[in-house]
Parts: C-alpha cells; structure tokens; sequence
C-alpha cells in the first residue's frame, strides 16, 4: 500500500519556497509587465481576462472584476456574454480578440490566415502582440486551478482588482 500523498495547499504553492525563487520573480515582473501594457483598450482587456477565465475555470479570476475597465464601461452583462462570444452582440473587433484568445488556448493551429486577416482588420502588429501577451499572461494561475488550490478572492461576490504603477495586483472591496 502506497502512502497517501500530501495535500499541497494554496499557501504552500503561492507563497512557497518554489515561488520565492528567481523563476517567480521573473515569472511576476513579466505579469507586471503585460498589465502595464496600454495599446489595448480597458473592456476589451478584462473581456480577454475573463474568458481565460472561463477556460481555465479559475476561480480567482472569475470573482475579480478590474477597477479600470468597470469604469470604462464593463458590467456584467458584458460578462454573461463572454461564454457564448461568437453569436453575441460584441463588436467585430471584441470578437477577433475573443477568436485569437480562443485559438491560443484551445487550438493554435486554427491560428490560420483567416484569423489574421480578421484581426488585422481591427488591431494593428503591436496590439496583437499584446493580446497574445494577454492571453498568456492570464493564463499562468493554470498550475493553481489544475491543482483547484485557486481560491476565490471572495466566495459570495465579486472584488475589485487594480494594478499599483509597477503593474503588481492590488485587491480592493467587494462589488456590489
């Protein structure tokens, strides 16, 4: 009979000795780097966000909402939209990130020329770029959600998120 193998809790692997090392610091200042990035707009960024998210089954994330795009428009009607983007209302252009997004994750290879021909039709070199960075960047809590060690910021509302200046995160007060 094997030993049972020990439960690896979210503190352990957050803020473990792993985490602490020279690979989290260069993993954190790329994070920090890519929320800093600006070519593309607030909504469009946190739309991104949320459905890695979704794809990802992150809990962390779903349950946070960005100050910057709430502001700039975002709501949660926005968000029940996100899961079914392809036959929503979203513009062309929401949807071309989507699709990228999409690819990226689920299937690289559908990254075919009829995909850069719809996203060169609304982004230009740079702001693709900066999706693709996007995509990545919100996908790193992956090793937190395959473990399910991602705990919600708040188990029964949403809690706003900003970002310092350096481009660290910064959790605020449940949304109403």
């Amino acid at each position: 009979m094997t030993a049972p193998s020990p439960r690896i809790t979210a503190d352990e692997l957050s803020f473990g000795a792993f985490f602490r090392s020279e690979l989290e610091q260069h993993i954190g200042a790329f994070a920090a780097a890519a929320v800093r990035a600006r070519s593309i707009d607030p909504v469009t960024t946190e739309i991104i966000r949320l459905r890695c998210a979704q794809i990802h089954d992150c809990r962390l994330c779903g349950s946070l909402r960005v100050r910057e795009a709430l502001d700039s428009g975002f709501d949660e009607e926005m968000q029940r939209k996100i899961g079914a983007w392809e036959s929503s209302d979203f513009r062309p252009k929401i949807k071309a990130a989507l699709a990228l997004c999409d690819a990226m994750i689920m299937h690289p290879g559908a990254i075919d020329p009829a995909l850069r021909k719809f996203l060169s039709e609304h982004f230009d070199a740079a702001q693709i770029a900066e999706i693709c960075v996007d995509v990545m960047k919100w996908s790193q809590q992956k090793a937190l959600v395959s473990l399910r060690i991602e705990p919600p910021a708040s188990e029964d509302s949403l809690t706003e998120l900003r970002f310092d200046e350096a481009g660290n995160p910064v959790f605020g007060a449940a949304l109403d």
